[in-house]
């Protein structure tokens, strides 16, 4: 197994903390990572990605130039990375703040409303939660028990009470990436 992952988004999104998440879990289930953010100087508002890399044999290179999953949080996000992802990637959006569409054929998209789909839940700043929900069941890279365990290592001691509102939405995303793998296999 060996997957590179990008996640592109703004400041304020948790695309870091995301990365993270991924990292700490992966790290917890002995797998070989590398988590490198890139981020602007601005604290909200300017860029803010980053790239992760799991794999079960040692990474030769911390930079991802052809991720094999790319998480799109923004338009701007879009153009700039979706020409990057390898044939037969997926391209996760956050089509609460994407709306433009994929055009390329070669990849599989899944589009979440996830922005929504956090207020639903009761706060809009677990939407970074529905969006990795979706990409640990889309990939099987990590187990969601080890993404459940490195929220308490990722959340600032003040927003330890959002653990089960977290926890929900990475449920929520699991069960969206469902319906999407669903009807992925009846394509195939």
């Amino acid at each position: 197994m060996h997957e590179e992952i990008y996640i592109a988004g703004i400041g304020g999104q948790g695309t870091l903390s995301m990365g993270q998440m991924l990292a700490l879990a992966a790290t917890s289930e002995n797998k070989e990572v590398s988590y490198v953010p890139f981020y602007g100087p601005e604290k909200r508002g300017g860029f803010a990605n980053c790239g992760v890399t799991i794999s079960d044999h040692p990474i030769s290179s911390p930079i991802i130039s052809e991720p094999s999953v790319l998480v799109v949080m923004n338009n701007l996000s879009l153009k700039n990375y979706e020409d990057s992802v390898i044939p037969g990637g997926i391209i996760i959006l956050n089509s609460s703040m994407v709306d433009l569409g994929v055009k390329r054929s070669d990849v599989r998209v899944i589009s979440i409303q996830a922005s929504e789909e956090a207020e639903q839940l009761g706060d809009v700043r677990v939407t970074n939660s529905i969006i990795l929900g979706a990409l640990i069941e889309l990939t099987g890279v990590v187990s969601a028990g080890a993404v459940e365990q490195s929220l308490e290592q990722i959340l600032p001691a003040r927003n330890l009470d959002m653990i089960p509102i977290n926890l929900k939405a990475l449920e929520r995303g699991s069960e969206l990436a469902r319906n999407y793998k669903k009807a992925w296999s009846n394509l195939s």
